[in-house]
């Protein structure tokens, strides 16, 4: 399992590429590990950009699938609900790509609506 042999844990820098989601994607994405799950493989991140890598080193994931992604929605042109599949433009995006994806979780707090989206395509 690629987990076991890379060894990550918490705080680990990363680069990968996101296979699949309708075409893949031709930046190499820059992260922080924030959770390894032992059992599944399953690695939590937080996608920083490049300055993180370059400052520290990282250990390169190679392609990757992204299963979800998580994070907080401040403001929103509709209502949000769980089933639907919205677009929406990550801020982190390079290329300036719309995502679309389905929401599958939805929370609100103080700072937004934290949201889980699946299902993830890009264009």
């Amino acid at each position: 399992m690629l987990t076991r042999e890379l060894n990550l844990k918490k705080g680990d820098v990363l680069i990968g590429r996101p296979l699949g989601m309708s075409c893949g994607c031709p930046i190499t994405h820059c992260g922080i590990v924030q959770d390894v799950d032992p059992r599944t493989g399953v690695v939590t991140w937080c996608v920083t950009g490049p300055l993180a890598p370059r400052e520290h080193g990282f250990k390169d994931l190679g392609y990757y699938i992204a299963e979800a992604y998580e994070g907080l929605v401040r403001e929103t042109r509709v209502e949000l609900r769980i089933g639907e599949r919205y677009f929406f433009q990550p801020k982190m995006c390079m290329l300036q790509w719309r995502h679309s994806g389905l929401v599958n979780y939805l929370n609100r707090g103080p700072d937004g609506i934290q949201v889980r989206v699946e299902g993830l395509w890009i264009g």
